[in-house]
């Protein structure tokens, strides 16, 4: 049954346009138009079909009988096929990013808390604020006073923890049909605010091959050990994060220091700060350095609550998420 099929589809191809000849000639004339019937694309000839081909393909093209006007014309780029709307900063100018929108900045609030220190109490506390004080030795053997290249790595490595916990809190929201508090939001929006903090500092330096080696390493590990211990302790992991962004604002600190000694040249903002942290136009380094401090206190506060929370024998749905930096 399969062969008659087979025969009944191939056959008109294979033998209907044979050509009587005999001979090895007619041999190859009948098997090469079979075989060309069969595999079109690989048996044509490249050079006599390019001709007709070129043909269609003219007639075919949109803009052979476009007019100039609509040849210059820009395409559309929404999915929707509606001209985006154009976005334009205070002064009228036209908004030249991408990785943010004027909804998404707002002002730093520099007058938080930048001294304030969780006093570790209960065992697991004591294992998160020795874990994370043991990496400053690394740290300072490997940096030194490059805070800007420092910087570059912490914000790749600090990124991570809010994304973990917003995944799997909204994974969790989805499985068990239940709201989140807000906390999937607030850490989403820290993971972001902590991307933005790096896409700053890209603009004051750039890494060399090894810490760009080191982060593609540093990321992949701590990666996959959060998300192992966010699954088998939540609170150990907002606890951590918690000390981790307490030694960011450290490591900011001393960052600040070294401006104000004229230690490093305290340069003019990047745009994308000046925009992002809604800055003035004559802001400088330090004021960058003071915006991302003042986050890094938040980020802080915000885990060390979630920690909190979890030890109160409640989750973080039972317990709205703090207000946001924004």
């Amino acid at each position: 049954m399969a062969g008659a099929t087979l025969l009944r589809h191939l056959g008109p191809r294979l033998f209907a346009a044979a050509e009587p000849a005999s001979g090895l000639a007619a041999s190859a004339r009948g098997i090469m138009p079979a075989a060309a019937r069969i595999f079109p694309a690989r048996m044509a000839s490249t050079e006599a079909a390019a001709p007709h081909a070129k043909q269609e393909d003219d007639a075919a093209s949109p803009q052979a009988a476009a007019t100039p006007e609509q040849q210059n014309k820009k395409p559309v780029v929404s999915y929707w096929g509606i001209e985006p709307r154009k976005l334009v900063k205070d002064d009228g100018t036209e908004w030249p990013w991408f990785c943010f929108r004027p909804w998404d900045t707002y002002r730093p609030d520099t007058s938080i808390d930048v001294t304030k220190h969780h006093l570790p109490k209960a065992l697991a506390d004591k294992v998160a604020y020795f874990v994370v004080r043991s990496l400053r030795v690394p740290r300072d053997l490997f940096f030194q006073r490059r805070h800007a290249s420092h910087a570059l790595l912490l914000e790749t490595v600090a990124a991570v923890p809010p994304m973990v916990g917003g995944v799997l809190l909204h994974l969790r929201s989805l499985r068990r049909f239940e709201h989140s508090g807000g906390w999937i939001r607030a850490l989403m929006e820290e993971a972001e605010n902590e991307r933005m903090h790096l896409m700053t500092f890209m603009e004051v330096t750039q890494p060399r091959w090894w810490e760009r080696a080191l982060v593609l390493a540093a990321q992949g590990v701590f990666f996959n050990a959060y998300f192992v211990g966010y699954l088998i302790s939540p609170k150990f992991a907002h606890r951590f994060v918690g000390y981790l962004e307490e030694e960011a604002v450290e490591s900011y600190t001393e960052y600040l220091k070294d401006l104000e000694a004229g230690l490093i040249e305290n340069t003019p903002a990047p745009a994308i700060a000046i925009d992002y942290w809604r800055l003035p136009a004559d802001a400088r380094l330090k004021d960058v350095v003071t915006a991302v401090r003042a986050d890094e206190a938040h980020h802080r506060d915000a885990n060390h609550y979630a920690s909190d929370i979890h030890y109160q024998g409640m989750t973080l749905n039972q317990t709205p998420a703090p207000l946001g930096y924004h």
